[in-house]
Formats: structure tokens, sequence, C-alpha cells
């Protein structure tokens, strides 16, 4: 269980191999992921976070298994959610009257969620606690990345920054370090965690990345709470983290759809050809949300300057499958970004004009009025599609 970090830092986490998804469904975690907890044994012993609540009994006894429990001074919560903190109870049953300490709304979350008074100690950004050998905890407050309780802890000496949620990913591994694992991997669940949990939080995640450097904190390593720790260049994963959080797009245009009797498919195929045909530089995807994960799919929305929207028309409106995409991406508040709508319809037609205003509503610049045909493509219709693909790629 235990596995060596750094000097007298180790990880006493849990890879969880089966997760699937997260944050209830609302997440996919097709790559499992791991849950982060540290032990610091210099002549304080500190542990930083615990587990996920369905490992709480395993995570304590192996703990027990490796150290003296009672020989713990103190703990710290970076972040209340469960993922981080429900071990807790279970831990706290064997030494409650130890200090947990972490910021004012994580005791208001740690309360709220396991109703427990236990030893709560509030620290705030700049403060400190000696832990012996020359070295120092160091606090620094992260409020919103992702919850309002959310604190990072700095390890002078060692110089660890124990990062929590930010610069994570959702990979399980045996692997320690990121030097270690596939990196195509790596980074594709790196852009993921960040597109679908953190970008509507970029005004803030970019204030804290300027507070974050004007610590001047030499950071050899980021141990963050899920995936694998930043030690080979660890600054490369801020500096990406820079980048995504500064209204991040390439050069890429995603086409989204839902279809009923593949009219609209039909459409999408071709709108994609006609992009191509105008921009050969361009990246063109498109996916059908009946048969793709709509996080893959926020990915590449996040990765696209502009998204492509199409829906036959229902009962005068959208299918609710798009409808609901579409309130995805508004509650990630995607920032630069343009939009367009297509669809099918066989009487009323009101689809296109039914998303463009969903895709206003949600932030995205609408250009065009969209295209709409009636009935099935035929091949003039088709035609019609590849040149208004064509239009959208010199928009």
């Amino acid at each position: 269980m235990k596995k060596h970090v750094k000097n007298n830092v180790c990880w006493v986490g849990k890879v969880d191999w089966e997760l699937r998804m997260f944050h209830g469904n609302e997440f996919s975690t097709h790559r499992g992921s791991t849950y982060n907890s540290y032990l610091i044994q210099e002549e304080k012993t500190v542990l930083i976070d615990t587990v996920w609540a369905p490992f709480a009994e395993e995570f304590v006894e192996n703990l027990a298994g490796e150290i003296d429990l009672q020989k713990i001074d103190f703990i710290i919560a970076n972040h209340g959610e469960v993922d981080h903190s429900g071990a807790l109870p279970a831990l706290m049953k064997r030494i409650p009257d130890k200090p947990i300490y972490c910021t004012a709304n994580a005791v208001k979350s740690l309360k709220g969620q396991y109703h427990q008074d236990w030893n709560f100690q509030v620290v705030k950004t700049g403060d400190k606690i000696d832990v012996g050998n020359g070295k120092a905890l160091v606090f620094v407050e992260m409020p919103m990345l992702h919850w309002p309780d959310s604190m990072a802890t700095y390890l002078t000496g060692d110089n660890i920054l124990f990062s929590n949620d930010a610069f994570g990913q959702h990979l399980a591994t045996e692997k320690l370090f990121n030097d270690q694992v596939d990196q195509c991997e790596l980074y594709e669940e790196s852009i993921k965690y960040f597109a679908n949990i953190l970008t509507p939080f970029n005004p803030m995640l970019r204030k804290k990345l300027d507070e974050v450097t004007a610590l001047n904190l030499p950071i050899e390593m980021i141990a963050t709470s899920h995936g694998v720790i930043w030690r080979d260049n660890p600054a490369q994963i801020i500096e990406k983290y820079a980048q995504w959080a500064n209204d991040y797009q390439e050069n890429q245009i995603t086409i989204i759809y839902d279809t009923m009797w593949n009219g609209t498919k039909t459409l999408a195929e071709k709108i994609a050809e006609g992009i191509a045909l105008a921009d050969q530089d361009v990246v063109v995807k498109v996916c059908n949300l009946a048969k793709s994960d709509e996080n893959d799919v926020i990915t590449e929305v996040f990765k696209s300057k502009a998204a492509i929207v199409g829906s036959p028309t229902i009962s005068r409106s959208i299918l609710h499958s798009v409808a609901g995409f579409i309130h995805l991406m508004k509650e990630l508040r995607f920032k630069g970004k343009k939009a367009a709508a297509f669809g099918c319809y066989g009487w009323s037609g009101e689809s296109v004009k039914v998303i463009n205003e969903l895709m206003k509503d949600a932030g995205f610049t609408v250009v065009g009025d969209g295209y709409r045909n009636m009935w099935n493509p035929d091949a003039d219709a088709q035609k019609a599609a590849v040149e208004f693909g064509k239009t959208l790629a010199e928009m």
C-alpha cells in the first residue's frame, strides 16, 4: 500500500481500477482513477487527505498497518468532497481528538456531510505549521478549484505542492509519477478533467495561478488528489492550465447532433465535408450524442473554435439529448466560441431556431441563420449542406 514519494513523504491512497462514472453519473472515467492520500513523517506525522467512502475501512486498516495511528499529529483536509474526506469518519473513530486543519468553508462542508464536531483548526493563505527538521507546511486557499472549500498545501524543504483537485486527472495506475505513464493518456485525461470540471472557474483560476506564481515557491513536485504526481517538469501542467484557462481553443470545429431517421446525420456528415473542403487545416470532429460519451464531446467542444449543433424538429422543438447537451455547455460557461445550427424536419421545422436561441443563451456567438432541410436530404440538399459547411469554415 505505502509507496515512497520523496524523502519522508509516502503515498497511502487507493487505486480504483473499476471506476467508470464519477460525481454520480456526471463524469465518465474510462481509465478509472486514484484517491491520493499522503503521509508525511518528519518530527511531526501528518496525513494529507483520505480516500472515498467505499474504501474507508480498507484505508484505515492499511494505514494502521503502516504506522501507529496515535502517532499521527494532525490531519489536513484540503477539500471536503467525499472522494477525499470519505474515510475521515472511520479514521476519527480511532483518533477522535486529533486536529484537522482546513479552510473555514471546509469546516462547513465536513460538518454538513458527516455531522461530527471534530477538532477543526481553520487556516488561510500564508499560514504555516512547523513539522520539524527545518520543514513547514504552508497553506494556500484555492476557492472554486473546484469547491469553495478547496486549498493546497505546500511542504517546504521537499518543495512539494499537495494540490488536491487542481492539476489532477482520472487515471488508474500503479505508477506514481507522470514520467512513468503513457503521455498521450495522461494528456487526454488532464484536458478532459479541466474541460469538464474547471472550465466554469477560468477567471478565478487565472487569478489563483498568478497568486501561486507570485509566492515564488520552488515546486519540485505537484502531488494531486487523482492520478499521477507531476515530478518530471511539474511546471508543464501549470503552463497548460494557464493556456486552458485563457478561453482556450484550437483550430477545430466540432459538429454535434442527434437524429431520428438519419436525415440530420446525413446533414452533419455533409457539413463536415464542406468544412474540410474549404479549410484543409481545420480539424473537424463529428459526434452523434446518442452514441458518444458526453464528457468526451465536451472535451472536443473545449478544444474547438466553433460548435455546430444539429437536431430534427420534434414537438416543435429539439431532441432532449441535444437540449440537455446545450444546457451542459451553458453550465461550463465557454467563452469566445462560435455556433451554428442545422436539422431536418417534416412539418413545422422549428429546431434550427430553437438551437440558435439556446446557443446564444449558452454564451456562444451564433453565425448565420443555420441550415434546415425538409424531409430526407436528396442530392441537391446534400450539396447545399456541403456549401453550408464551406460557408461556416469561411466564417
